[in-house]
């Protein structure tokens, strides 16, 4: 009998050739500092677990107290009987932080930005996105029947061109990342705003990176620039720095309720397990009741950069804890990764199509939780490896 999957096989084999193939790495103990992972300890530098929450005792005991009161899970979507009073806390609480009217939590952030995105933006409108917008904006933009405009990385003189190609659409979505995943760095909130107010623009930013590492408590690029109120859509993630799982959108009264009704991706899935809100929101309260954690982010994100930079290495232009070590072809990247872990730190090395062909590297992300014995231990290790390779 013929085997109608056999394909997948070629497929596979051309990944494999054109090195963007991974096997997943697995983790034998809890997400912190130091792991074993696929056997080996090592340092782990690639995680978004920015301050270290993940594995908290008070997320932990907040957890265990709502599985104790509510149950492990909800047994069905929002809009029929898997919202708990404890969801609709999580979002009173999200939206008091952002300092918006409302909020409303997805079980993802890639499912917060497809679902707005699809929800709000029709054939006669016009989206407006950044070249180098996460995957989960541009698959949101493709779900719809939009006009679809792209402009340089970062260039608002490009931004304000587009702006006026597209005067005559009826509505017009600016949307960017606020960090940028893949170069740490930040977009000019401010500039895009003052442009979308000229020409009569919404603005959408996904903060993913930015949520619990920008701003005042950890509060964002919104309040980073101080443009509370001044900026349509904000989506942000609960699984990075608040070390827990799912996304939201935070804006107008409004904006929530009608999502409610017409986000396919908030719709059609299952409410997120009780223990999630809980911990989620004794991360909220932590990151404003102890700052010790963002500051001992930021203490630790500058002293790897200088001692990075002090060594030889590329690491781009970087302005957060995101920082790219640049090695340029895809096969130094990944030979990169592999010679890091052999001498026990985990980093994993992004390639093309996710970065330029001539743009390979090994992204690393410090943490509250790394200690000053693990940033030594990591610069060393890049020395001897970056010796090793020529790339110092």
């Amino acid at each position: 009998m013929t085997n109608r999957l056999d394909f997948l096989k070629d497929m596979i084999q051309d990944l494999k050739d054109r090195n963007l193939y991974t096997e997943l790495p697995v983790l034998g103990t809890e997400q912190k500092n130091r792991v074993v992972l696929n056997g080996k300890e090592v340092i782990i530098m690639c995680t978004n677990n920015y301050l270290g929450f993940a594995n908290h005792p008070r997320l932990r005991k907040a957890a265990k107290k709502a599985i104790d009161t509510w149950g492990f899970g909800t047994g069905a979507v929002r809009q029929i009987a898997g919202t708990m009073e404890i969801h609709i806390q999580l979002e009173e609480m999200l939206a008091e932080y952002k300092n918006t009217e409302a909020a409303l939590v997805f079980v993802a952030g890639i499912a917060a930005n497809r679902g707005t995105i699809q929800a709000l933006m029709g054939e006669e409108d016009a989206i407006i996105s950044d070249e180098l917008n996460h995957g989960s904006i541009i698959d949101g933009v493709r779900l719809t029947k939009s006009k679809r405009m792209v402009y340089p990385h970062l260039d608002m003189t490009g931004l304000e061109r587009v702006l006026k190609e597209t005067k005559d659409s009826r509505r017009r979505l600016i949307v960017t990342d606020g960090v940028f995943s893949m170069d740490g760095d930040i977009a000019p909130l401010d500039r895009i705003v003052e442009l979308a107010e000229e020409h009569d623009a919404m603005v959408m930013v996904d903060d993913a990176h930015g949520d619990g590492v920008l701003g005042k408590d950890g509060r964002g690029i919104i309040d980073h620039f101080g443009l509370e109120g001044k900026v349509d859509i904000d989506m942000g993630t609960l699984s990075k720095a608040f070390g827990c799982l799912g996304g939201y959108i935070a804006g107008r009264k409004e904006l929530r309720d009608y999502l409610i009704n017409t986000a396919r991706s908030f719709i059609f899935t299952t409410a997120h397990p009780p223990s999630v809100p809980a911990a989620t929101m004794e991360a909220i309260r932590m990151i404003q009741d102890e700052p010790h954690h963002l500051r001992q982010l930021w203490e630790n994100t500058r002293y790897f950069k200088r001692g990075m930079a002090d060594m030889g290495f590329d690491i781009g232009h970087s302005s957060t804890p995101i920082t790219p070590v640049m090695a340029g072809e895809s096969k130094t990247a990944m030979e990169l990764s592999a010679r890091l872990f052999e001498e026990g730190l985990f980093a994993k090395p992004i390639v093309f199509p996710l970065v330029a062909k001539d743009k390979a590297r090994v992204r690393i992300i410090v943490t509250a939780q790394h200690t000053r014995e693990d940033l030594d231990g990591a610069l060393e290790i890049f020395n001897r490896v970056g010796k090793r390779m020529g790339l110092i």
